[in-house]
């Protein structure tokens, strides 16, 4: 489970696409760019052990509060 997700928008202007956001998982801090196109560019040191779940966790998250 992803703990304390934040995100906020890329570009001041925020018609531009494109998001940074920052968690918590497995008590390691992680943090990536979602961009447009669903795809995630980590920006933290490695991503997650098991990367392809976290993502998933993700993009229901962005669905949530960005999509919706």
């Amino acid at each position: 489970m992803l703990q304390h997700f934040s995100f906020k928008p890329m570009y001041e202007n925020k018609q531009l696409p494109g998001w940074i956001f920052s968690f918590f998982y497995k008590q390691t801090r992680y943090s990536g760019e979602y961009l447009p196109d669903g795809s995630i560019t980590w920006t933290s040191t490695s991503p997650p052990a098991d990367e392809e779940s976290v993502k998933k966790m993700i993009h229901e998250l962005m669905l949530f509060h960005v999509y919706e």
